[in-house]
């Protein structure tokens, strides 16, 4: 399995239900740790919707720790620690979109063969290389 962005939340979660996948590439994987995106202050772009449920529906915050506690039995990061296969994350250290923490707070739970790829002045956006390193670790399986 492999995709970035949503694409990359994607990955990690059918690898974490789906333990008959061997290999997972991640790139910059959304959906992690919503907590921390709002404690950032960058419930903005991809967490957007997160700014206008409170602000339309909650605007005093009297349910925040309700929503966020729901919003737990979706977040990634409490799968990842199922991943029976080899997962090969690649982000980049500049992304605000999804920001590197919650990416390692999915990252840090997995218990398997894992590796991660860090580009330190890029952001959501193409790594360089990043697809020929990946179709390699791909290639193993043939």
């Amino acid at each position: 399995a492999m995709g970035s962005s949503q694409g990359g939340g994607l990955t990690l979660a059918c690898a974490s239900l789906v333990p008959e996948i061997k290999k997972a590439a991640p790139v910059y994987p959304f959906l992690c740790d919503y907590k921390r995106v709002w404690e950032m202050d960058l419930a903005k772009e991809a967490y957007r919707e997160l700014s206008d449920y409170f602000r339309k529906f909650d605007p005093m915050h009297k349910k925040e720790y309700e929503v966020f506690k729901k919003l737990g039995y979706i977040d990634v990061q409490n799968l990842t620690n199922r991943i029976k296969g080899e997962v090969l994350m690649a982000t980049g250290l500049m992304d605000m979109i999804c920001p590197p923490s919650t990416q390692f707070a999915a990252y840090n739970k997995i218990n398997s063969k894992k590796d991660v790829v860090i580009y330190p002045d890029f952001g959501h956006e193409l790594l360089p290389g990043f697809d020929d390193i990946t179709y390699r670790f791909m290639c193993e399986l043939l």
